[in-house]
């Protein structure tokens, strides 16, 4: 059983304004077949969701082992994560964001916890992940690294 584990959906907004699709679909097929934009419109949708669906990211933290994505890396390699949010977010994903950093973050969801790596030989400086519980987050990765009792 994983300590934390989030999958980050898209929000809802999202696929409600993706349905524009279908309407413009049949705006510019109208004039050739309307059956056809129709079809073309929801085709698009269905596509766009599934797209959005199956490539939302997983962020799990179990068994000593920070997964973000595809990525992942052992919690002894971490130093302390730091939960940042509102004006926080913004300055670690604008100004105070290091090129050589290691995202995995998501423009619909806007707190992100920033994980420093502490391994020397690991040119990455942090990792930079969003979540909409960072304080959960990075709770779990502190806590996975304390020892056993």
């Amino acid at each position: 059983m994983p300590d934390y584990r989030e999958r980050l959906w898209p929000t809802p907004w999202i696929f409600i304004v993706s349905l524009l699709l279908i309407p413009s679909s049949i705006l510019v097929l109208a004039p050739v077949s309307l059956p056809a934009g129709i079809v073309t419109g929801i085709v698009l949708y269905l596509a766009v969701v599934g797209a959005l669906s199956l490539t939302a990211p997983v962020i799990e933290v179990a068994e000593g082992r920070l997964r973000a994505g595809r990525a992942e890396i052992g919690i002894e390699h971490l130093g302390e994560a730091v939960p940042a949010v509102d004006a926080a977010a913004r300055v670690e994903l604008g100004t105070g964001l290091d090129a050589r950093a290691f995202l995995v973050i998501r423009g619909w969801i806007r707190p992100v916890v920033r994980i420093p790596i502490v391994d020397p030989a690991d040119p990455t400086p942090y990792w930079l992940v969003s979540s909409r519980r960072p304080n959960e987050l990075a709770a779990a990765i502190n806590g996975s690294r304390r020892p056993e009792s």
